[in-house]
């Protein structure tokens, strides 16, 4: 039998194949982690498998995530959105989400790309977390209060400490798999097989 996070319901294949495909694997690719930062500011006071389920419908709402056309969204846009029952109508996470693409712009402007900016939090190396009950969660650390506290310096919106420690354990910068659960250690041979700051740095 397959041991998985105890936080997964299998009763729900998208949250399984979520879990199993995407959670926790490191993501070096600025298009991805716009769309998870997106995703994750949506998720702000709500449960991540509501945004989940949604997914599909922010992806065709917001350009399937095209930075730059975010970016050009305008307040009509914002209007427009409003009506759209497939997404989550909140007026000022909708317009965090323009805002917050044209920060990602000036970040990937000022560092080469903004998977630099954000894996030099962790100096380049994921950490990895000892997990063996629910009570070993943390909702938030040192590193995701400075980072967030870097990312509201910059402007940025819907991205407090905790939902900045939700994106960290989504895109791979810190492994918080239970260490029982059979992602743990394909995950943990990922890291070794990648030199993430050489393969950021040959990017920039």
């Amino acid at each position: 039998m397959t041991t998985r996070c105890h936080w997964v319901d299998l009763s729900k294949p998208d949250y399984v194949a979520y879990h199993d495909e995407e959670w926790g694997k490191p993501v070096l690719e600025d298009a991805k982690l716009f769309e998870f930062i997106t995703l994750e500011s949506a998720q702000a006071g709500l449960s991540w498998y509501t945004i989940l389920k949604k997914r599909d419908n922010y992806r065709a709402a917001f350009h399937q995530f095209d930075l730059h056309k975010v970016a050009a969204m305008t307040e009509d846009d914002v209007i427009k959105l409003m009506d759209n029952t497939g997404i989550i109508r909140n007026k000022l996470k909708i317009q965090a989400t323009i805002n917050n693409a044209k920060r990602f712009i000036e970040i990937q402007q000022e560092f080469g790309s903004f998977a630099y900016y954000q894996w030099q939090f962790v100096n380049f190396e994921p950490i990895v977390s000892t997990i063996h009950s629910p009570q070993d969660y943390q909702a938030t650390t040192e590193i995701s209060t400075q980072f967030a506290k870097d990312l509201k310096k910059r402007g940025f919106k819907f991205l407090g400490p905790t939902t900045v420690y939700a994106h960290m354990q989504a895109c791979g910068m810190v492994n918080d798999h239970h260490d029982d659960c059979f992602c743990k250690a394909p995950i943990l041979e990922m890291y070794q097989q990648l030199d993430i700051k050489a393969q950021l740095s040959s990017q920039k």
